[in-house]
């Protein structure tokens, strides 16, 4: 499973701890800049960011690769003082409080607005820029076209429709729907919310404290309750096997597998947002992407930065090949994504669409391990055990409103 795919389900933290399986790039010493990465698992990636290191003309820069937990190793590295000087992260707020992140909004300048709006804002605190987005992940909903049309089914444009779709599309000893082995709790939570209206926070508020918030999650609850689900698949949600192998019509996975999808299926399929549940919601896509950051300790912040405008500002070319030659992402630049060939066709640009009319942040960096643990926990309660939806949801509300005030007072 691609390693990047976690923004998505979960919070990516900070930093990283020293000498957990490094390999570098141009330079070494005390006089390189340091740079960490997490460890990717797509073929190629190592040594491609360690050929960028060498290329870069003004200072020596020594590549880290850190497999394993790189969230803790990276937040202990921060905390000691040790850190690197460039790394990759999400951002959360509470590394913004607690001074360990340097503002990067000159070194974007005018390229800024090249920044897909939704996918910067994941990057961004108090109107500041923290992180420069490298590679876009999202996720959506694939579908079968010939056994929609098979059944007489559209590709559902509504919450409702998705459950009747899944009803319908259950025959033959093929499931409607696959959305992971917890029957889509830990994926569809987000959406849900998404397609009701509501979001997770806004303006520093509980974005879903409301009623209709329940009235969202219990629809998960109905889709669960309809016997319709695919449960307890060999490979979970993130790999797209339960699809390419026929056994459901339709799966909840992610813009990587395209690829692996079309080799298998060729034309038999397509994709779509999360659909709407009433006439305010909205189809929705969660997105999440690492940004390159700079330790606000590092002694050399104004080379750090530097460095990160010639990567990920300057070199436009190597950010197309990051994305696009070691699996499948979307640019968070504008300008790179409509020029690359691999998204200007089929199941990959309906992926671009989507993230640019359709994104929401996964993660958002308000969006705290207190509020996801508390909401999600609430969600799986509502779903698997049929937990009344509306105390459930009030009661992850009134934690995410403890947190929310903790952060702004």
């Amino acid at each position: 499973m691609i390693s990047r795919r976690r923004l998505l389900s979960l919070a990516g933290a900070s930093t990283l701890l020293a000498a957990c399986g490094s390999n570098t790039g141009r330079g070494g010493s005390g006089q390189a800049l340091s740079q960490w990465y997490h460890a990717y698992g797509e073929p190629g990636v190592q040594q491609a960011v360690e050929r960028y290191a060498e290329a870069y003309p003004k200072t020596p820069v020594e590549v880290q690769w850190n497999p394993g937990d790189y969230d803790s190793k990276l937040a202990t590295s921060l905390l000691s003082g040790r850190g690197p000087d460039v790394f990759e992260s999400t951002l959360q707020i509470s590394s913004v409080r607690a001074g360990r992140l340097v503002p990067l909004d000159d070194v974007l300048g005018t390229a800024k607005s090249d920044f897909t709006a939704s996918i910067l804002a994941t990057h961004t605190v108090d109107g500041r820029v923290y992180g420069i987005p490298q590679a876009v992940d999202m996720q959506m909903l694939f579908y079968r076209r010939s056994l929609l049309d098979k059944a007489g089914v559209q590709p559902p444009s509504t919450v409702d429709e998705l459950i009747d779709a899944s009803r319908r599309l259950t025959r033959d000893g093929v499931r409607g729907l696959f959305a992971g082995n917890d029957g889509g709790g830990g994926v569809l939570g987000g959406p849900a919310l998404w397609s009701a209206g509501l979001d997770y926070v806004r303006d520093h508020e509980v974005g879903f404290d409301d009623p209709l918030a329940a009235q969202a999650i219990g629809k998960l609850r109905e889709l669960y309750a309809s016997g319709s689900l695919l449960l307890g698949a060999v490979k979970d949600w993130a790999e797209p096997d339960a699809f390419t192998q026929g056994l459901v019509a339709m799966q909840w996975t992610g813009l990587w597998a395209v690829p692996v999808v079309q080799k298998a299926l060729g034309d038999d399929f397509g994709v779509l947002p999360f659909p709407k549940l009433t006439a305010d919601g909205k189809p929705s896509v969660p997105v999440g992407a690492f940004g390159a950051m700079v330790n606000a300790q590092s002694k050399r912040v104004d080379e750090a930065k530097e460095f990160l405008r010639w990567l990920w500002v300057e070199k436009t070319d190597l950010q197309e090949d990051f994305n696009l030659n070691y699996g499948f992402h979307i640019p968070p630049r504008d300008s790179i994504a409509a020029k690359a060939s691999k998204l200007t066709s089929g199941a990959a640009a309906d992926a671009v669409k989507f993230v640019r009319d359709n994104a929401k942040a996964s993660n958002p960096p308000d969006w705290t391990s207190v509020m996801r643990t508390a909401f999600y926990d609430a969600v799986s309660r509502v779903v698997r055990d049929g937990a009344p939806a509306d105390a459930e949801i009030r009661g992850a509300a009134d934690k995410a409103r403890d947190e929310l005030k903790r952060l702004y007072g």
